[in-house]
């Protein structure tokens, strides 16, 4: 089965520009390989299509000689380079070839956003155009199969997660061998070459820690304390894994009033079935006592792939008084404030009177499943 991503319907149109580079940043195994090469089996005119992994395309694009660069990829009419962030030089290379090839199409993938970022940064200033792809969204699966496929398996996509592979998988084991292969060989894989960092078992011990504080602010201090490293390796790793898309870091929101807490950080999964198998626990939604971090995270990561892809920005914080009164998302736009409080529940409850007296042109809204397809399509 073919799940239809939301990039598709402008790749056939108006995404990609002659002359420039699109690139496209994700997690591994999100699906943007399998996306751009839909696309490019459908164009008519003349593709290459290689790896950062290949080394003869390595070692001509990390020349950066001009008429090498040139005479191998010149006469194409697009060319695609899938984790092109291993390539040393390569935004340099990207540039030589779009300045040189101006009604030549370049589209680049990326598994990290350190690498490629740096990589492309300044030697594409003005010359690309960037995309996140994420696993596939409740906007997208909604698309595609309507609002009520979403309401049938909204336990299942709060405990697998919704990369492809675990969507097409026949039943629970395959699903679990699946996101258990992705942690032991894909999650780190960036990061072990990018860091050069031998061992990753300090990594899934972090993640395991986080993984259990979704919806708290976390201590760097206590994180290190817990592991035996330093806090500036903490901070190093923690930076690390969000820059290769498997935690997003999220701060407090405060107008610097007293009693709000504004200094710490919260942190969520990209994708629910990651968190799950870094703990290894896969249990029906009916035994588990972690339904409120499920839900959350999987509200507030929906919420994100919803806001990058209808290109809605908004500066997004968690909101918290030291007297512990809180909103799980703070989204700052337009020049307004929206309060959102997730409850997996459908139970009552009132807005935090510190936030209605202090923000008195706020909204605020309680998120449940109930109500939880509006905020999330």
């Amino acid at each position: 089965m073919w799940y239809s991503r939301y990039y598709e319907k402008a790749m056939a149109t108006s995404l990609f520009k002659k002359g420039k580079v699109t690139l496209f940043y994700g997690a591994r195994r999100v699906g943007k390989t399998a996306m751009l090469l839909k696309y490019l089996n459908e164009h008519s005119g003349k593709v290459f299509q290689g790896s950062g992994d290949d080394i003869d395309l390595s070692n001509i694009l990390s020349s950066r000689e001009g008429s090498r660069i040139l005479a191998a990829f010149g006469n194409y009419d697009v060319v695609f380079i899938d984790e092109a962030q291993q390539i040393s030089g390569i935004g340099l290379s990207l540039k030589i070839l779009i300045d040189n090839s101006p009604e030549l199409i370049v589209i680049a993938t990326g598994s990290s956003a350190f690498d490629l970022a740096n990589a492309v940064g300044e030697p594409l200033t003005g010359r690309s155009f960037t995309f996140h792809l994420y696993a596939l969204s409740m906007l997208e699966i909604a698309q595609q199969f309507g609002n009520f496929e979403v309401l049938k398996n909204v336990d299942n996509y709060l405990i697998y997660g919704t990369y492809p592979e675990v969507l097409k998988a026949a039943n629970s084991g395959e699903k679990v061998e699946y996101l258990t292969t992705l942690r032991n060989s894909y999650l780190f894989k960036d990061i072990l070459v990018l860091d050069s960092i031998r061992n990753s078992g300090k990594l899934i011990d972090l993640l395991r820690l986080i993984a259990f504080q979704i919806g708290h602010e976390v201590s760097l201090n206590e994180l290190a304390n817990q592991l035996g490293i330093a806090k500036q390796t903490v901070y190093r790793y923690l930076d690390l894994l969000e820059k290769t898309f498997i935690i997003k870091k999220v701060g407090g929101f405060s107008r610097n009033l007293r009693k709000e807490v504004n200094k710490s950080h919260r942190y969520y999964f990209y994708d629910n079935g990651v968190r799950n198998a870094v703990i290894n626990n896969f249990n029906p939604m009916e035994l588990r006592n972690d339904k409120g971090m499920l839900w959350e995270n999987f509200l507030f990561m929906e919420r994100l792939k919803r806001q990058s892809y209808k290109q809605i920005y908004s500066n997004v914080y968690f909101w918290r008084t030291y007297d512990k009164k809180e909103l799980d998302l703070v989204e700052e736009r337009g020049g307004k404030l929206y309060g959102f409080e997730f409850k997996y529940g459908t139970k009552k409850v009132k807005p935090p009177k510190a936030w209605v007296d202090t923000y008195d042109n706020a909204t605020w809204e309680v998120v449940n499943k109930e109500n939880f397809l509006d905020f999330v399509l």
